[in-house]
């Protein structure tokens, strides 16, 4: 039998071939296994001598959000590189409608990186919400917002920063926590406010279909029933966070926590009585327009039959994940135009030609 010895040359190219590998082994391990040492979310956190323009936190500023229930919540999770507050039309579209019907609630859009105003110079959009006194911009420190609640170690241990899809899940978390310290009510960014929340009775959330509940639109008391399920969605995300799966930890959480608590899958059957004191509320009133049928905000074809069946809705939802790359021309006959020049008329009427 032959025995064939490589040289020694190719013997110490492939020594160093598979102690490269080795090593990238090793790195993806530790990447996976421990948080970025910083980021955009953390930089300013901590620093005594950061720049006065930043945005307050909202933990110490105030107006402090109430435990009346009159606090609405957006949550902007964008890491911005820039330190800069930047806020779309629509997405300010979103928060006007929402200070405009409910007047006498404060609208808090708080942002999950530390940004303020270059020069105190904001967009237009940002200077035509600002008109509105119940609306307040603020920041959200995320190494201390979780302390004292269930999600303190999780969120210090940094594995929302592995996830990925960090920006959605960051919202997905966001939202939970905001509504467990504060209570209140949770808004998309993606949606226009038609009607006041003042009688609807606290604690509620809205079916997106017969199976799911979706967690763009939820109320939760900040004390009895309301704060009960909310320590549920908390402690459910805890247990059940997924990094890889994009739906999981925003409407998964609400619809685990709804089957058990009112001991039914179907939303139908999620009414008042049954869930003790939370009200699953029809498709109609917050998604009346699914996510498939999203092109009926955008054409002119749709005007007629998106607004009808719109008519009953309280918010509605437009599924900006597959809506974003569609342009509104400003003035033009489609139900989206139609919507925001009625409902959020300063940012509409200040964002240029395109909405």
């Amino acid at each position: 039998m032959t025995i064939w010895i490589q040289p020694k040359r190719y013997r110490r190219r492939i020594i160093c071939v598979l102690l490269l590998f080795v090593a990238a082994i090793c790195f993806s391990y530790v990447w996976r296994k421990e948080p970025p040492s910083q980021n955009c979310f953390q930089y300013f956190y901590g620093d005594d001598d950061a720049d006065d323009s930043l945005l307050d936190d909202v933990q110490l500023s105030s107006p402090q959000p109430a435990d009346d229930g009159r606090s609405i919540f957006f949550h902007e999770t964008s890491c911005s590189k820039d330190g800069l507050v930047r806020l779309n039309a629509r997405q300010a579209c979103a928060i006007e409608s929402a200070a405009r019907a409910n007047p006498q609630w404060n609208v808090f859009v708080l942002f999950a990186a530390p940004v303020g105003f270059q020069n105190r110079t904001t967009q237009p959009i940002v200077d035509a919400l600002l008109d509105y006194r119940n609306v307040h911009l603020r920041y959200v420190n995320l190494t201390t917002y979780a302390n004292d609640t269930p999600l303190e170690e999780w969120m210090q241990n940094g594995e929302i920063f592995r996830s990925q899809y960090m920006n959605s899940h960051l919202s997905d978390v966001m939202r939970y926590l905001t509504l467990y310290k504060y209570g209140g009510t949770y808004l998309d960014l993606d949606v226009v406010v038609r009607r006041s929340f003042e009688k609807l009775e606290p604690n509620y959330a809205g079916a997106e279909s017969t199976r799911w509940v979706a967690a763009g639109v939820m109320n939760f008391e900040s004390k009895g029933h309301g704060h009960e399920l909310a320590e549920m969605c908390v402690r459910d995300l805890l247990a059940n966070f997924n990094g890889k799966d994009w739906g999981n930890n925003g409407p998964g959480v609400v619809t685990r926590v709804l089957r058990k608590y009112c001991d039914t899958h179907s939303t139908v059957h999620m009414t008042r009585e049954r869930c003790r004191h939370f009200t699953v509320y029809p498709i109609k009133a917050f998604y009346a327009i699914g996510f498939e049928d999203y092109k009926q905000f955008f054409e002119e074809q749709y005007l007629e039959q998106a607004l009808l069946t719109l008519n009953q809705s309280i918010v509605v939802h437009v599924w900006n994940k597959f809506s974003k790359n569609h342009p509104v021309i400003v003035g033009s006959r489609v139900a989206y135009a139609v919507l925001a020049d009625k409902y959020c008329p300063k940012v509409y009427r200040s964002c240029g030609s395109v909405f």
